[in-house]
């Protein structure tokens, strides 16, 4: 194809894997490691697009894009980044790049990117401006990478965005940063919560009521559709809702009106929805207890959080992080030792994020010096063991036996909701041992890959997390 390729990476290693990959697809690759090297070749040079690292060695890649939008302004760029955090995927964003790809990256991915730079004009909408550094994710894990990636995708549109994950690992922090960084940060964030609202009162409470609708209604109330107008309304635990509600918020977001209970007039409502659930929807969809066409309303864009064991890289990051926002909530300053970190890193924080923040404030304020040591988990926050986790400790089947206890399935999606628990990190780990290589894994398995792709997507999977990256 002969289409020039410009590319600006100052660690030759990973310049020298890129560039081979891409003259294999027939490019023609120019590199440079230096901003000065860029404008340079920028001056003598017309090129097809742009790979341009962020830290160069003589500045910052992104902070410097005006000399290239000036010498080139329809040139598509692809940011790469070792910077791997929710700010410098912003970042990325606001400059219009074509793609951002924070390291360590999928070669493959990366490649097809180019061709697609390539092959298309890059004009993108202008992005929302970040107001402030203040993040309200932290982690700079792969897992954490790839969450970065998808809400920056959604910040220019207001395409309805599904959140997945467990309980404590900050689905509502995502709904935060979407509003906050998206072209909506100007209009009301309103949350709700399904599962906090009785069920004969969760659709006055999402779409008002008149007065004398039911008994106790002595005036009119406005409800959280209306209170978003303009905004974001981000629904928590959808999953917990009530059949009757589903229905009714099916039509709401299908139309874009809502009726106040007990009222006759339809009311346009202008929102953007935020779900979020800790629930595998799946089962609850064959057990016939959430709407399949709500489902898929609601799943336009699907964001699914890692629980905080998958992650242990971001612990030493987030309790850092912790400890300073604790610091400044009025507790002791405190460092920690690297040993504690380390002792931390071997817990399996079954709240995850929510769970090592109380921990982390708990050790900040009864800490008896201000440095916290490893001493200090086991007297301030208790033991845990750090070679086993409790399904090893009871056996299998006494382990399922007390989260079945534990979490209390909805009646009639008992069975579903045990296989999905059993299944889902049965297929986990053979992703994992197999890089995310699909007929490997239904090999290891032993089963249909047809079986093995259908039941990834139902138990919301996504088998890329789990492929080789450079």
């Amino acid at each position: 194809m002969n289409a020039k390729v410009l590319l600006i990476e100052d660690d030759a290693a990973i310049a020298t894997v890129i560039t081979a990959a891409l003259e294999d697809e027939g490019y023609v690759v120019h590199h440079s490691d230096s901003i000065a090297g860029r404008n340079r070749l920028l001056a003598e040079h017309a090129y097809a697009v742009m790979l341009t690292d962020v830290m160069l060695v003589d500045g910052d890649g992104i902070k410097s894009l005006g000399d290239v939008k000036s010498a080139a302004p329809d040139m598509p760029l692809i940011i790469l980044s070792a910077q791997n955090t929710l700010d410098t995927a912003v970042r990325a964003s606001e400059t219009k790049a074509f793609e951002y790809f924070p390291k360590p990256f999928d070669l493959d991915e990366l490649v097809r990117a180019v061709g697609q730079a390539v092959g298309q004009n890059a004009s993108i909408d202008n992005s929302p401006e970040l107001e402030g550094d203040g993040m309200p994710l932290v982690g700079r894990s792969p897992a954490m990478q790839h969450v970065y990636r998808m809400i920056t995708r959604v910040l220019r549109n207001d395409l309805t965005v599904l959140v997945t994950g467990e309980s404590g690992t900050g689905k509502e922090l995502v709904a935060e940063a979407i509003h906050q960084l998206g072209a909506r940060k100007s209009g009301p964030l309103v949350a709700v919560n399904a599962a906090a609202i009785p069920g004969d009162l969760i659709e006055s409470e999402l779409f008002g009521h008149e007065k004398g609708a039911f008994t106790g209604a002595i005036g009119q109330a406005i409800g959280k559709f209306e209170q978003a107008n303009g905004g974001t309304l981000f629904l928590d635990e959808i999953g917990d809702m009530p059949a009757e509600a589903q229905t009714r918020l099916l039509r709401a977001l299908q139309s874009g009106r809502i009726r106040r209970v007990g009222g006759r007039q339809e009311i346009a409502v202008d929102v953007r929805i935020i779900a979020a659930t800790n629930r595998d929807l799946g089962p609850m969809i064959e057990a016939g207890t959430f709407r399949e066409d709500l489902f898929y309303r609601l799943n336009v864009v699907p964001i699914e959080l890692p629980p905080l064991r998958e992650r242990t890289e971001d612990v030493e990051v987030l309790t850092k992080h912790f400890l300073a926002e604790a610091a400044e909530e009025g507790l002791p300053r405190r460092a920690i030792t690297s040993d504690a970190i380390a002792a931390l890193k071997t817990r399996t924080w079954r709240g995850n994020v929510r769970e090592l923040r109380n921990a982390v404030y708990r050790l900040a304020l009864m800490a008896r010096k201000d440095q916290i040591e490893a001493g200090d988990l086991q007297e301030i926050i208790g033991d845990e063991s750090s070679n086993a986790s409790q399904a090893e400790q009871l056996g299998f089947g006494s382990a399922l036996h007390h989260w079945l206890s534990s979490n209390q399935p909805q009646s009639g999606a008992l069975y579903h909701t045990a296989l999905a628990a059993f299944e889902k990190p049965l297929f986990e780990h053979a992703l994992e041992q197999t890089n995310g290589n699909q007929v490997r894994a239904a090999q290891l398995l032993g089963i249909n890959r047809n079986t093995l792709r259908k039941r990834l997507n139902e138990l919301s999977i996504n088998p890329d997390r789990f492929a080789h990256t450079f």
